[in-house]
């Protein structure tokens, strides 16, 4: 595979979405459209644990791109390569709670059919018994609208298929972390 050219169809804020022209192995020339984040930033997904409970935190964001809310894990993108503080930062912003990592993965790709990023994995748990996370308060951005949802690991299976029968999208993170097994 050989990359020929490439060239930029539109530039935003966050995103260029490119127009890539190819040779494959068989030496035909193709077209492939793909997407980059501006400044290369770096996505964290957060799998948090309330303990002693062992509740794991879900949250309910609407997403513009798909006109409909998400139940998925917090998350959010990475404004420095401390990934455990950017994932520490995100998670008292999007949910309210403090806690403490305890695992981050090498960096992944989530779609790398047309996006360029990277994502990270990081697992976090929460002393939901702390004065300080007995009552979270959210640090949202404009226009983010996120619910959070403490739900027992027991009852993920079908609260997420409760959710979509009411017409929530389901993200892939929990539902292939909790659900496929």
């Amino acid at each position: 595979m050989k990359k020929l050219s490439e060239e930029v169809l539109f530039k935003g804020n966050w995103i260029t979405l490119k127009s890539l022209s190819l040779c494959g192995s068989d030496g035909q020339v193709f077209q492939w459209e793909c997407v980059e984040r501006k400044n290369r930033q770096n996505g964290m997904v957060i799998v948090a644990r309330l303990m002693p409970s062992q509740r794991v935190i879900l949250i309910k964001q609407y997403r513009p791109a798909i006109s409909n809310y998400i139940i998925g894990f917090p998350a959010g993108m990475a404004d420095s390569d401390d990934i455990e503080r950017e994932a520490l930062r995100e998670l008292q912003e999007e949910t309210g709670f403090t806690g403490r990592i305890t695992g981050i993965s090498p960096p992944l790709k989530s779609n790398p059919a047309f996006l360029n990023d990277y994502v990270y994995i990081v697992k976090a748990e929460i002393d939901e018994t702390a004065a300080f996370n007995l009552k979270p308060v959210q640090n949202l951005g404009t226009g983010e609208d996120i619910e959070v949802l403490p739900v027992k690991e027991s009852e993920l299976p079908s609260f997420l298929q409760e959710q979509h029968t009411r017409g929530l999208e389901i993200g892939i993170g929990p539902w292939y972390v909790f659900c496929s097994q």
